[in-house]
């Protein structure tokens, strides 16, 4: 067995050292802008400071203490398994040639036969890709704040990893990659509230249907263990995502400038909109409600922030508080769902919302920069509610079955002692030598 092993390891090894770095398409020539490269590649290490330490921190701070570095792995382990993917396959099945609008062409496996230059762009593929790698490994690590406590952490890099190729690559090719949605219907999503969140928020409120409620949810108290860590946390995401919606201009040109104002605006008015909000419903403002109010600020203004004037953000930022803090009453108290960290109420009901929008303030007379030819504002409403639709759907349906196909390979939920005792020692280990 192990001689066998070991020959299938070097067979690996051998087909993966055979493949070019990075292959460029022979004869082409580079006429790459340095400035929008520099630009690209800047963007892409701020999304990843998102995802790592961002995202880490925020949902670290959130939990409970007995779950802290179990919840940190998880988001680890799957950016990484989510990066592997993307350049084995899932680049070039979301932005391969076109083939029929519904899959990228296999031509870019392995990033391979990449353009020296990004067709219609200024910056070479293998930015371009690197770019989109960041999304795609940030947007499955959003879900894990759905199932903290409870999901068994094999289950989890393996519905990630498959999620990935099954629910977000399809979607990203539909809308951004030259597919139907935006072919075919005209749906717009400038940096992602319907490829990333909407995806996101639908199929976290999924995984947590099927996952079940943690113990003793909703009647006791799970307060977060570290509100400084979550406020460190939405501060890192704060700042990179400024690299995830200025970078979707993919040139550093004043549709870039425009996205982050917007950005920081709708963030900084949804974060202060939600600290009236709080001294209104439970007498005091709170740093997680702080935190919480911005990254809903930020996840409703992503589709349409380089479309949008600063004063329609400054709406957007304060139609989140008001709708993801509603949201949140909705699924934890009256519906008993158990979103762990509120994954479906900010980011997905952000994203959606500011994805339908993004139709009415996109025209001229309210600062919009317009509708693209044959299109008006109510066939524009008509193409966004119909994205949001049909990849709300898409991502339901997908995720309850490849959750559900994974969880014969692997269990979904670890056994009642585990989670009672926590997932850092049960799981992982970590904190093992503290009882011995």
């Amino acid at each position: 067995m192990t001689g066998v092993l070991s020959r299938l390891s070097v067979a690996l090894l051998l087909a993966f050292a055979a493949t070019p770095a990075l292959a460029q398409i022979p004869g082409t020539l580079d006429v790459a802008d340095s400035g929008d490269t520099a630009w690209l590649l800047t963007s892409a290490a701020f999304v990843l400071l998102m995802a790592a330490p961002g995202l880490t921190l925020f949902y670290g701070g959130l939990v409970r203490a007995k779950s802290f570095l179990a919840i940190l792995v998880q988001c680890g382990a799957i950016v990484a398994a989510a990066s592997l993917l993307w350049v084995i396959c899932g680049y070039t099945m979301a932005f391969g040639e076109v083939s029929g609008g519904w899959l990228g062409g296999g031509n870019a496996l392995m990033l391979r036969e990449l353009g020296n230059v990004r067709e219609g762009l200024s910056v070479p593929e293998s930015a371009f890709a690197l770019f989109q790698m960041t999304f795609a490994a940030i947007t499955p690590a959003l879900m894990a704040g759905a199932w903290v406590d409870r999901a068994r952490f094999g289950w989890v890099i393996g519905f990630s990893a498959l999620w990935g190729l099954v629910v977000y690559a399809p979607v990203a090719h539909w809308v951004w990659g030259g597919g139907w949605l935006a072919s075919r219907l005209g749906t717009l999503d400038f940096a992602g509230g319907i490829v990333v969140h909407t995806t996101a928020g639908i199929s976290a409120l999924v995984a947590a249907l099927l996952l079940g409620k943690r113990q003793g949810f909703p009647r006791t108290l799970m307060l977060p263990h570290s509100p400084a860590l979550t406020m460190a946390g939405a501060a890192l995401l704060w700042m990179g995502w400024f690299g995830f919606n200025g970078g979707s201009a993919l040139a550093a040109n004043d549709d870039a400038a425009s996205a982050i104002i917007n950005t920081h605006l709708a963030a900084s008015m949804a974060a202060l909109a939600w600290l009236g909000i709080e001294k209104w419903k439970v007498g005091k403002p709170t740093s997680v409600g702080f935190a919480t109010g911005a990254v809903a600020g930020l996840a409703t203004v992503t589709p349409a922030a380089g479309f949008i004037s600063p004063t329609a953000a400054m709406l957007f930022g304060l139609i989140a508080a008001a709708a993801c803090y509603a949201a949140i009453q909705l699924v934890k108290q009256r519906l008993e769902i158990d979103d762990s960290l509120d994954v479906f109420a900010v980011h997905g009901v952000g994203g959606m919302i500011g994805s339908v929008l993004l139709a009415l303030f996109l025209h001229p007379g309210l600062g919009g920069t317009g509708y693209k030819a044959g299109m008006t504002m109510p066939s524009q409403l008509l193409a966004q509610l119909a994205g949001v639709g049909i990849v709300a759907l898409w991502s339901a349906v997908a995720t309850a079955i490849v959750a559900v196909a994974v969880s014969f390979l692997m269990p979904m939920r670890v056994t009642e002692d585990e989670e009672r005792e926590g997932l850092d020692i049960t799981s992982h280990g970590e904190r093992a030598w503290e009882f011995d």
